[in-house]
């Protein structure tokens, strides 16, 4: 019978290292901003909202409201900012509203 290793480990580091031997943190980032951007804008930005896309550190929102659109172009920076803050690295570095 083979032996058994009592060495215990944590699930998040176990989820962790999987991640990166798959080379998933690009998706898995992907899907944490989509997530952030639902949970600080709220349901009534998120109800406006059809697609979230993070290419190249540029974070691709589209809006079908134009008027919300134009309000939230004039708070890009701190929307980038708050971002970052919230996803714990600069994952962004541009916003484009379309």
């Amino acid at each position: 019978m083979a032996k058994r290793e009592n060495d215990s480990f944590s699930v998040k580091d176990l989820m962790q290292g999987f991640i990166r031997e798959n080379n998933l943190s690009k998706g898995m980032q992907k899907i944490k901003v989509e997530e952030t951007w639902h949970e600080m804008m709220g349901p009534g930005v998120a109800t406006h909202t059809t697609s979230v896309k993070l290419q190249n550190k540029t974070l691709i929102i589209q809006l079908n409201s134009s008027v919300l659109r134009e309000e939230l172009s004039y708070g890009k920076e701190k929307i980038i900012k708050m971002m970052n803050e919230a996803i714990g690295s600069d994952v962004i570095s541009k916003l484009m509203l379309v």
